[in-house]
Parts: structure tokens; C-alpha cells; sequence
């Protein structure tokens, strides 16, 4: 496997990774619930998509307090979702179809069911005291400090054990790790390293900025910038700036030591980074053979949708990234899904699911894309009732939760449960997704589903869009410009991200206004959208988007 960071063309510089959420993928023992084998049935499709990496988000044993994110055991299987054979025999199959797996690692807390966690919290001199992040409260008996959970309230949880608080950066149920500890270190390497001797290929890292914190317990000061792009509005966590209880300097180092591990077999890695710098900090952390391979951050998760704003996350990302490397998402597990985030009444959701697409794969990086993001399933609205999501609970209504990107995945439009389960699922299987299940959108030419596996194959053709730089041009909003370009190709890439056609002038495009005749750009023609071209002005109509090789 090729592993040298250093090279342009290194696999997964231009990887596709698509993430799995197994809850709700396919569920092959008809229990309501996803499963590893029900990941084996379908990664056939997966592969047919044309993706390189299957990221799957976690399968260990659990309280699912958190969905999976609260880990009682790094090294097993829930019974929720099979057993290890189930997983060998996911990496077997993936192998023969081309397809590479990586694990969800979450390193940063354990859930409080761990073994680890109930020997720490059973007294103040066991072997394991100092794994977990205690500290005494102060002389009124109120929290050490000022530290706020994500999900809303104090970061510090009261053990009447041990008399003693002990900090979570998520729920009460998911106490954070001791990384000062190096023999907490070494454990969490042992995790990863279990992992790879299985088999796997990469490993995606959770919250990979919150592994250290401030060993003096130094309050965070107010927050006194732009809010959080990575919290709700009507979280307190919002105002203020978790300089103290995460991104601390001392993640680097250790990053270092993984890395170490990761080379010995040839492994990948990508972090989830959440901080206010995540650009700057993806610099730091994806810094070439010495760290993380590529970093996602959140810069494009957000609500704003404009020229303006990818201009800018571009220009961010190229001027900053130095040698490391970024990867692009629109859309995850925690967030909206794209096409209800950015929905533009004025066009088709099928129309804006394919602009969405064409972008997202154009940009310079890898890619991550979704479960359903290939399918152009929208956002669904869940009842009160039906909430799982405790993030959701906990915020209700202002914050509906996480729940509307989370429904199975329809397979079958006529198929009870469109196919994804017999039982009832975990999640209702909203009425609005049978009409975009797989089935429907095979059989369909003009399907996002089929555009979608078209793009890729289009963009493992063209050196350029996989390998090239990118340069931004200057085009007033709503249009974006850029081209890529590697060894003597270059292609032009334009998107139109108003409601109204504008215009572009190609015979002032390039150096010193050089085309002027017809066969200077050579069209790439896309399903689904139309452009007016006489040679020298291009007409897009809103959201439309428009590539071509530049012939010289």
C-alpha cells in the first residue's frame, strides 16, 4: 500500500471515503437495528459507487448512551451489531471488491461502564486513580472550574464515591481520559494497534483536539468572537473559548507516537478537528510524515451557503494548509444533511443534489461523503417521540438533535421499511426518502445516484481535478471559479450558486486575456445541466455548474 505522504499522488491524498453509520445502514438480522452483516450485503453497491475508503462509525460494545460514542470495550463487537467473525469477514469482502476500511477511534473519553472508569472511580489510590480526569471541588463545593459539556451545563460530573468531580466534555456518561498519564497513552495505542492487526486500512479519529487538557484547570475566558460552527446557538457552550479543556499543545507530540504506529502498517488516518483555528490547526496536526494524514474540519458544515463563503474557506485552507492535507465534507452523522441545509426552493432537489456533488468533488483534498448523500435524501423531521438523539432531548426544541440525518437508508421504495429492516426501526423510514431509494435511482439515467457514480468515475479520469493544484479566479459572486491543474492539464470549474444565469467571460480567462477562439475550453457535459457557450461567454443558469478542459 502506498504510504508516502510526500507524493502528490499518494492513494489517499484523492480518496473518497464513505461513511457508514451502521445503526442504520442495512439490518441483516431483522431486529430494527444495522448490523456488520448487513454492511457485508451491501458493500457491493458501496463499491459500485466508486469510493475508495468505507469509514465506519463505531460498532463496540456499548450502552449507546451516546449511539456508540460512549465505549465500554475498544477491543470487542456489541452484540447490537454482531460479533468479531462479523467484522473479518466485512474487511474479507471489502478487500476483494477494492475497497479499503476504516474504523471510528474514540479515544477521548470512554463511556462510564468501561472497566477502566469503575476501577478509577472505586478509590483515590487504585492502579487506574489517575486514568480519568478527577479533581476535588472547590471550598463551596461547586465544580473546579468553569469548563462547560458540548451537550450543554458543567463539564464536571460529582462521584459521591470518591467524593470527587471528574470532567466529560459530552455526557456525564463519558468521562474523558487522562492523556498526561502515559500509561493512558500507551493503552489507547494498544486500542489502534488491535485494529490494524485486524485488517483495517485507516482509522478516523473522534474529537482528536480534546485528548489533552489544561493539567492546572485554568477557567476558559468568554468567548468573544463569532459563535461556534460546531455547537448550536442554544447550547451555553457557545460563549465561551475552550482554550483549556482542549486543543492543547500536548496533542501534537502524541499524534507523533501515532503516527509511528499507523506507518508500521501502512495505515491512515483523519481527524475530526472541532476549534475555533481549525484551519490553522489542521497545518499543525497534518503536518507532512510526522502526524495525521488529513484533517476534516467543519468549515463547510455550517448554514452559509455563498460564493463568498467557499471563496474564503478555500483561500483559508490554501494559504494556511502548508504541507498537510485537508479532507472536504458537506455532510455527517451530526449535522443537517446538505441538500435541507442549503436548499434552494428555485431548482430541483435532484438539480441541487448534483451541483452539490460536482462541487464537493472538485475541490483539492479527499472527500468524505455520507450514507445518502448519493441519494439526495433530504433532512426528515422527527417527532418528539421518536427523538433518540440525548443531545436532541437535552435541547429540545430550540435544537432538534441529530436525529434527522441519522433514518435508514432506503433500499427498496415498495419494500416494507423501503427495505432497510422487517422490524420496526430505530428510526422511522420517512415517507419522502422511498420515491430516492436505491432502486428507484438505478433504474433512473438521470438519477443523483447515477450522476453520482458517473462524477467519480469522470474524476478518477482527469489527473488535474485528482492531484492538481488549485487557483481561485476572480469572479464577482454568485459564481465561483477555480481551475486545478497537474502535469499540462488543467481544468476550469464553474459554478453558479445564485437563483438568477450570470454570465462569464471567457476571453479574459487566463494569461493576459489568451482565449479568444472556441476550441480553447473543451466542455465536460454533465446529466442534468444546461449552459449557453458561443466561445467566449458563458451563461450558467442558477445553480448549474460548468467544467471544461483547457485546450492550448
Amino acid at each position: 500500500m502506498e504510504d508516502d505522504s510526500s507524493n502528490t499522488t499518494a492513494w489517499w491524498r484523492s480518496a473518497v471515503i464513505y461513511q457508514i453509520y451502521p445503526r442504520s445502514f442495512c439490518d441483516a438480522n431483522q431486529d430494527g437495528i444495522g448490523d456488520l452483516s448487513g454492511i457485508v450485503e451491501k458493500l457491493g453497491y458501496v463499491a459500485a459507487l466508486g469510493v475508495d475508503i468505507v469509514w465506519i462509525s463505531p460498532f463496540y460494545v456499548s450502552p449507546m448512551k451516546d449511539f456508540g460514542y460512549d465505549v465500554a470495550d475498544h477491543q470487542d463487537v456489541d452484540p447490537m451489531f454482531g460479533q468479531t467473525d462479523d467484522f473479518m469477514a466485512l474487511v474479507e469482502k471489502a478487500k476483494k471488491l477494492g475497497l479499503k476500511v476504516m474504523v471510528d477511534m474514540v479515544l477521548s473519553h470512554t463511556s462510564d461502564q468501561h472497566l477502566w472508569f469503575r476501577e478509577s472511580r472505586s478509590s483515590k489510590d487504585n492502579a487506574k486513580a489517575d486514568w480519568y480526569i478527577w479533581a476535588d471541588p472547590q471550598p463551596d463545593g461547586s465544580p473546579p472550574n468553569n469548563w462547560l459539556s458540548i451537550f450543554g451545563g458543567s463539564a464536571w460530573e460529582w462521584d459521591t464515591h470518591r467524593r470527587q468531580f471528574y470532567l466529560h466534555n459530552f455526557l456525564s456518561a463519558q468521562p474523558d481520559l487522562n492523556f498526561h498519564n502515559p500509561a493512558v497513552v500507551e493503552a489507547v495505542l494498544e486500542i489502534v494497534e488491535f485494529w490494524l492487526r485486524l485488517g483495517v486500512a485507516g482509522i478516523r479519529l473522534d474529537t482528536v483536539n480534546w485528548y489533552f487538557h489544561d493539567q492546572k484547570l485554568r477557567d476558559n475566558p468568554p468567548n468573544q468572537g463569532a459563535l461556534l460552527k460546531y455547537a448550536p446557538a442554544s447550547s451555553n457552550y457557545v460563549m465561551q473559548d475552550h482554550i483549556y479543556n482542549k486543543s492543547r499543545p500536548e496533542v501534537l507530540p502524541f499524534l507523533e507516537k501515532l503516527r509511528g504506529l499507523l506507518d508500521r502498517y501502512s495505515a491512515v488516518s483523519l481527524g475530526e478537528l472541532t476549534a475555533k483555528r481549525a484551519v490553522e490547526m489542521t497545518a499543525d496536526y497534518t503536518e507532512v510524515d510526522k502526524r495525521l494524514h488529513m484533517v476534516y474540519t467543519f468549515g463547510l458544515l455550517t448554514e452559509t451557503f455563498s460564493a463568498a463563503h467557499f471563496k474564503q474557506t478555500i483561500r483559508e485552507v490554501e494559504s494556511q494548509l502548508g504541507s498537510g492535507w485537508v479532507c472536504w465534507a458537506f455532510s455527517n452523522h451530526d449535522v443537517v444533511r446538505v441538500v435541507s441545509r442549503w436548499r434552494r426552493e428555485e431548482v430541483s432537489m435532484t438539480q441541487q443534489a448534483k451541483f452539490l456533488l460536482a462541487l464537493l468533488l472538485s475541490l483539492r483534498g479527499a472527500v468524505c461523503l455520507y450514507q445518502g448523500e448519493e441519494l439526495g435524501l433530504t433532512e426528515t423531521e422527527i417527532a418528539f417521540e421518536d427523538v433518540q438523539d440525548p443531545y436532541g432531548i437535552r435541547l429540545w426544541p430550540e435544537f432538534k438533535g441529530r436525529d434527522g440525518c441519522r433514518t435508514p437508508m432506503p433500499w427498496q421504495m415498495a419494500a416494507h421499511n423501503g427495505g432497510f429492516s422487517a422490524a420496526k426501526p430505530w428510526l422511522p423510514v420517512p415517507l419522502a426518502h422511498l420515491a430516492r431509494s436505491v432502486d428507484v435511482q438505478l433504474l433512473d439515467e438521470a438519477s443523483v445516484l447515477n450522476f453520482c457514480r458517473f462524477l467519480l468515475q469522470w474524476r478518477k479520469s482527469l489527473p488535474a481535478v485528482m492531484f492538481g493544484a488549485i487557483r481561485l479566479l476572480e469572479v464577482a459572486d454568485p459564481l465561483l471559479a477555480f481551475e486545478r491543474s497537474y502535469e499540462g492539464q488543467t481544468v476550469l470549474a464553474i459554478f453558479n450558486l445564485g437563483e438568477e444565469a450570470s454570465e462569464f467571460d471567457c476571453s479574459e480567462y487566463g494569461a493576459g486575456g489568451a482565449f479568444s477562439a472556441e476550441n480553447h475550453l473543451r466542455p465536460f457535459e454533465l446529466s442534468g445541466f444546461t449552459y449557453g457557450y458561443n466561445g467566449a461567454i458563458l451563461t450558467l443558469p442558477g445553480l448549474s455548474v460548468f467544467f471544461a478542459e483547457v485546450v492550448v
